[in-house]
């Protein structure tokens, strides 16, 4: 193995006992400065990522990122402060802030680490830790592969680059207690954009993959390919005419409304009154049949994590159960706000998916008489107080069951909550790249603003 192939694999499982002596230290300290309870979270990150263009390097850059965050309880005032300095005088240097801080807020009577029975007691092996062995003329040549496959066409006539990169990462938290765990992770990926163009203007499109081990994704000459046939397939875009039509949602667009979900259901948009699902647990919310769930425990997945931001355990759970809305995603700060029991949920969801209907993608176009295929939207046109989405976008039209054309330059508008309920089906082409895993969701018409 090459010098620069070990700059990844270095950070590993074999670090973590180094990093929990760290965060160890801080809270220690943080109780030599008379701070009641504290909780310290130490993340480690380092990797390689290059990047090309139009046959030529552009970028390498290796990199090392530190970062330590302590937040620190007198009674019931809080105070938080960070640094990438691990140094023993840089570390009492942001205790010492993050008491000063404490002493001079109000009391926040919902403040407060968790107790001991809240905390995880067992830390499972999610796999989640696969190193790449790669050297900077490798991760330069995959790379050129990658865009000159994109390339491959005269019709191609613009590169914005191809990309690739491999990161090993280490998490440890600790609270005054007595939690003190951690675990390592990689994440690898692979990605391309090209521009094309033909009589009627240029066209822009991309691909990539992205996962924790490097032999699983697609090969640069697989990505590259993609992001060619999804480039030309937009040439010759047109404007729709305004109408109300069923919408298809490829299924990086529909993880995408799954992920307004998550926020409207999330402990902090509940609290603040700011999401139209407030209080509606155990109305339906989705079609019968349909449920909503995260698995943070599978192994080797992208989002897979075994305790959340408070040092709680995550745990399989349905947010939604035949359609009906069962459990909000809360932290415990939001759980003691809402005089409810945290679930798991304080660094967010991890592995959600959606339940699929059955039908793949092309018994999916095959139901739609008119309609819409969305593959790209633009824009931040979701209200989650009101439910209101409107978004730029850009996709395909289809007809008779069929995949026409390509459409660029509409607005797709309607309301979260209609849209939910609207569902029609639920595909079985799941995209496993993000931490939302969804297949392309089938919506009931909605409008569409164009020509």
């Amino acid at each position: 193995m090459s010098e620069n192939a070990s700059v990844t694999a270095n950070l590993g499982p074999q670090h973590l006992g180094a990093a929990r002596d760290t965060v160890a230290q801080v809270l220690e300290e943080a109780k030599r400065q008379g701070a009641s309870a504290a909780e310290a979270q130490l993340s480690l990150a380092q990797g390689l990522s290059v990047d090309v263009r139009l046959g030529e390097v552009e970028t390498v850059e290796f990199h090392r990122d530190r970062g330590l965050a302590v937040t620190v309880f007198f009674g019931q005032r809080k105070g938080q402060a960070s640094t990438s300095d691990d140094s023993p005088q840089s570390l009492r240097d942001a205790v010492a802030a993050a008491c000063a801080i404490a002493r001079h807020t109000e009391e926040d009577k919902y403040a407060g680490i968790a107790s001991p029975e809240q905390l995880a007691d067992r830390i499972p092996d999610l796999d989640l830790y696969h190193p790449w062995a790669l050297s900077t003329e490798q991760a330069i040549d995959d790379a050129l592969r990658c865009e000159a496959v994109a390339r491959d066409d005269e019709r191609i006539v613009n590169s914005e680059g191809a990309s690739v990169s491999t990161g090993s990462s280490l998490r440890v938290l600790g609270t005054s207690a007595g939690f003190l765990q951690g675990y390592a992770g990689t994440m690898h990926s692979r990605s391309c954009a090209v521009v094309a163009e033909d009589d009627q203007g240029m066209q822009r499109n991309f691909w990539y993959d992205a996962g924790r081990r490097a032999d699983l994704l697609a090969s640069a000459e697989q990505v590259g390919e993609r992001a060619r046939e999804r480039t030309l397939a937009r040439l010759g875009a047109e404007i729709p005419d305004t109408a109300e039509l069923p919408v298809l949602l490829a299924p990086e667009i529909a993880a995408g409304l799954l992920g307004h979900f998550i926020s409207a259901i999330s402990g902090g948009s509940l609290y603040r009154r700011a999401s139209f699902l407030r209080d509606r647990l155990g109305e339906r919310l989705f079609p019968q049949g349909i449920d909503v769930r995260e698995q943070p425990l599978l192994p080797g997945a992208n989002g897979s994590a075994p305790f959340d931001g408070d040092g709680l355990a995550t745990r399989d759970q349905a947010f939604v159960e035949d359609g009906v809305l069962r459990r909000y995603a809360l932290g415990l700060y939001a759980a003691r706000r809402l005089d409810m029991a945290p679930t798991g949920n304080g660094s967010g969801v991890h592995n959600l998916s959606i339940s699929d209907t059955g039908e793949d993608f092309d018994a999916l176009v095959r139901r739609i008489d008119r309609g819409i295929l969305v593959t790209e939207v633009m824009g931040q046109g979701v209200n989650l107080v009101t439910g209101d989405y409107s978004r730029g976008a850009s996709g395909f039209w289809i007809e008779n069951g069929v995949i026409r054309k390509p459409l660029q330059e509409f607005t797709i508008a309607g309301n979260l909550g209609e849209m939910f309920a609207g569902i029609q089906g639920s595909g079985t082409d799941v995209d496993r790249r993000g931490n939302i895993a969804c297949g392309s969701l089938l919506l009931s018409p909605m409008k569409i603003a164009g020509a």
